[in-house]
């Protein structure tokens, strides 16, 4: 199984993604679908995402039991922790300075 958050993107990629897996809320969707299949939704995700924010959790042979993988702006970003994915919080202060 996977889950795809896609968020501020292209109705295109909401209808691609809509077409292989269901879209439970707006912008969140899972799924069972082949890693070929996962591997090009990802790709085109991470294509699209721009200013926009994308997600996408699969299963993994590791200690969480799953991989994380992001596209786009967004304040959380994972991060590896003696092999455990943990998430850290961009600042909104950081955020702006980043901006200029």
């Amino acid at each position: 199984m996977i889950v795809i958050s896609a968020s501020g993107v292209s109705d295109q990629l909401r209808g691609t993604l809509a077409h292989w897996l269901l879209e439970v809320t707006p912008e969140l969707y899972v799924g069972t679908v082949s890693a070929k299949v996962r591997d090009e939704l990802w790709t085109a995700a991470a294509a699209c995402a721009g200013d926009g924010a994308a997600v996408l959790a699969h299963p993994a042979d590791n200690e969480q039991g799953f991989r994380l993988r992001t596209a786009g702006t967004r304040r959380r970003e994972p991060l590896d922790f003696d092999a455990l994915t943990l998430i850290a919080f961009q600042r909104e202060s950081q955020e702006m300075a980043n901006l200029f």
